[in-house]
């Protein structure tokens, strides 16, 4: 969100306290939630911590508890829910006019919490109608979109937003990024490089500017200038990056690409299933890598049962369905049978149609995790058979296009076992219309 004149903080926490503060210690937090701020829109370093400490130092900061709100929706992970609530609550008690911009971030916060992103995603969209400057709002409809599977209106959000916008405000280049990857992901590859490097002219060593590059080269089937490109820029993103682990997997997958599985492995072993990383969003990629494996026959060894352990150490009721997805790959494949069962039974169940749905991807999740089981025992026929009830909405399984693709390649590689040859996705170059009109959902 944008900062104008802050309240003080008396005015702020209300009724915890009425200590008067010093200039310099009430300024302590808001500048860290700044740099927070700026942590989240770059994706480098650790935002959530960041704000930990602020609101450490002053827990009545209401910028800081609508960071920590935004950093809690937009990850839609299994972050600890009840800070979420009492954030929320930290900004109704210091800001009781609804019209506060404060506010209506906790309203749209609180209507997410009750279980609406949808709902959340257009109070964020009449914030940003008012406040076009507003990149927190910017930055959380984003994220909800790209969940929600919204790719359209992904892009034309921040393209309404843009015009605003100029290079002497602050994020511009994380607004560029964000629309890059929006364009990426809406198919509009040329124009999403040009909008990446634009931002990588701004600043030349953003993560998400670099990783919208990488998306479109591996859409395209560039995967020797995908290699070429991540080593050029290694520097900025092996480290210290909440896409670290993720650039790592692009890297493989153009490894991949170039018919060079025992590269891609050893990324897996050097920069993947490494300790530290366990976040689920560093998990999901490593079973993602692990069964792109598995289809072309590449043996593993013990590595899923060890990403298994890793999965099963995280609380997995209640989690995304896309996690749950890439969690079953991971039990499935490891022999887990008891842990795979409850994990599917969690599962919600929503009618599978072709329109939109407020969640799409709780439709695909419990017949694509049946298709991943049936793969794994050997019965492709049935995997097939499951696979045909989603791949019209595979474009919707709550990732990127890049991570949805898992669909169209277990379903040929099923297809083919199965004798059923004539069923399966063209086998095609990666960046070829055949490949971009599945992954967004276009009749073949």
């Amino acid at each position: 969100m944008t900062t104008g004149p802050r309240k003080t903080s008396s005015q702020e926490q209300g009724p915890h306290t009425a200590t008067v503060t010093t200039a310099a210690a009430e300024k302590k937090p808001l500048e860290r939630c700044k740099h927070a701020l700026d942590m989240m829109l770059t994706q480098r370093g650790e935002p959530y911590v960041e704000v930990e400490q602020a609101l450490a130092d002053d827990p009545g900061c209401v910028f800081c508890h609508c960071l920590r709100a935004a950093l809690i929706v937009r990850a839609d992970g299994n972050a600890p829910r009840s800070r979420l609530a009492e954030s929320i609550a930290a900004i109704e008690a210091a800001c009781p006019n609804t019209d506060d911009p404060a506010r209506r971030h906790a309203i749209a916060a609180r209507t997410w919490l009750d279980g609406d992103p949808a709902g959340a995603v257009a109070i964020y969209s009449e914030i940003l109608a008012d406040r076009p400057h507003d990149v927190l709002a910017l930055a959380v409809a984003h994220a909800l979109d790209f969940h929600l599977g919204r790719r359209s209106m992904m892009r034309d959000r921040i393209a309404m937003a843009l015009p605003q916008w100029t290079a002497e405000v602050p994020g511009y280049a994380s607004v560029l990024a964000m629309y890059a990857f929006a364009l990426e992901e809406s198919g509009q590859y040329r124009r999403a490089e040009k909008m990446a490097r634009r931002a990588l002219a701004l600043d030349p060593e953003h993560p998400g500017a670099i990783h919208t590059v990488a998306h479109v080269m591996e859409m395209q089937g560039r995967f020797q200038d995908g290699l070429m490109f991540l080593a050029a820029t290694e520097a900025a993103w092996r480290e210290g990056t909440g896409l670290s682990v993720h650039l790592a997997w692009h890297r493989a997958l153009f490894h991949l690409d170039a018919n060079d599985p025992s590269s891609a492995l050893a990324v897996y072993d050097e920069r993947m299933a490494i300790v530290g990383n366990s976040g689920m969003s560093d998990l999901v990629d490593d079973s993602a890598l692990l069964w792109r494996l598995q289809l072309q026959n590449i043996e593993v060894g013990e590595r899923w049962r060890l990403l298994a352990d890793r999965w099963a150490r995280h609380n997995l009721v209640g989690i995304r369905p896309f996690y749950a997805v890439h969690t079953m790959m991971a039990f499935a494949s490891a022999g887990y049978a008891a842990a795979a069962l409850r994990l599917f039974e969690a599962l919600p169940r929503t009618v599978i149609d072709e329109t939109w749905s407020p969640l799409p991807e709780e439709a695909v999740a419990p017949p694509l995790c049946e298709a991943l089981l049936a793969f794994v025992r050997g019965d492709y026929a049935r995997c097939v058979e499951r696979l045909r009830l989603v791949r019209g909405i595979a474009h919707r399984c709550g990732g990127s296009l890049a991570q949805c693709d898992v669909i169209r390649l277990t379903f040929t590689e099923a297809s083919f076992r199965a004798q059923r040859a004539r069923l399966a996705w063209p086998v095609s170059h990666a960046g070829s219309p055949e490949r971009q009109s599945a992954a967004i959902g276009a009749p073949l």
